[in-house]
């Protein structure tokens, strides 16, 4: 975790009681997306409290070797050059096909203009690029990781 990450985290546990400390030990920091523009634009809508879902191909967890979301983990969410704008709790980590994706969790992400048929567009093209990354086929039935997430810490941007 960079350094500014870090203290933002560290200023935020800092605040809590001892025993609400001891409820968090998983930490993380990190941007949303694979371009500028969209983790930019992401950590503002999650900051506003618009964005409160994510997904992520289940395979690429496996493939880069990094433990799986769980409940309770709490993560520095960064603008794209690593400013922490937030901190989010994630509240539920689920596994679905992509093509058993709901209306309502479309409208979690967020994103777009938040109804299912944008979210099957946008996120058919990021993990179709994701997928051939992986040297696998992107297809109806690949599996996701659903996670649900509050903030827990506003930037005071």
């Amino acid at each position: 975790m960079e350094e500014k990450a870090k203290n933002y985290l560290n200023q935020y546990l800092g605040s809590l009681s001892a025993s609400e400390r001891q409820r968090y030990q998983s930490f993380s920091a990190d941007y949303f997306c694979a371009d500028e523009y969209n983790a930019n634009l992401c950590a503002e809508l999650i900051r506003k409290g618009q964005k409160t879902a994510t997904c992520s191909l289940k395979y690429g967890y496996g493939a880069a070797n990094e433990p799986m979301p769980k409940i309770g983990h709490l993560m520095v969410v960064t603008d794209w050059n690593g400013h922490p704008i937030c901190i989010v709790e994630i509240d539920s980590v689920k596994e679905c096909k992509y093509s058993d994706v709901s209306t309502e969790f479309a409208y979690l992400e967020g994103e777009g203009d938040r109804t299912l048929k944008w979210w099957r567009k946008a996120h058919w093209d990021f993990f179709v690029n994701e997928c051939s990354e992986l040297n696998i086929d992107a297809c109806a039935d690949m599996m996701l990781v659903l996670e649900q997430f509050h903030v827990v810490h506003p930037s005071k941007i």
